[in-house]
């Protein structure tokens, strides 16, 4: 028998609100990186027929320009939709313990409100991509 290949598909696409300012940071090679907390909500109706809703929370990290606009023009509160990848971050804890974290890694964050109440928007519209 041969072996299946399976396509690499890796895309998420959520939209919900930031829980915190983000935070931005540089990397060791100067890129900058800039992670925040997203929660986003799914309805749903329970088997008694009424309706639930169940909130999740995940950390979307960006880098290069996109992060810095981020930075810049996001705040508690603000809604978003982001495209993105799952990305499984390893690190060793100060105990010397392993660790793992399932991730979001933004490659587009479209910004679904405006940037302030001047009305001003960031440069190259209400999103960014760090693509183009």
């Amino acid at each position: 028998m041969s072996e299946l290949k399976l396509p690499e598909i890796n895309r998420v696409m959520l939209s919900g609100r930031l829980t915190r300012d983000p935070e931005k940071r540089y990397a060791q090679d100067g890129t900058p990186v800039t992670s925040f907390s997203l929660a986003f909500n799914r309805r749903y109706r329970t088997r008694e027929g009424t309706w639930a809703e169940h909130t999740g929370f995940v950390t979307v990290m960006c880098y290069q320009r996109l992060a810095e606009v981020c930075a810049q023009y996001l705040r508690t509160g603000s809604a978003v939709v982001v495209e993105a990848r799952l990305q499984m971050r390893e690190w060793t804890s100060t105990r010397g313990e392993k660790r793992t974290a399932l991730e979001l890694r933004g490659e587009s964050v479209h910004f679904l409100e405006k940037a302030n109440p001047g009305g001003e928007e960031p440069e190259g519209g209400p999103s960014e991509d760090p693509t183009t």
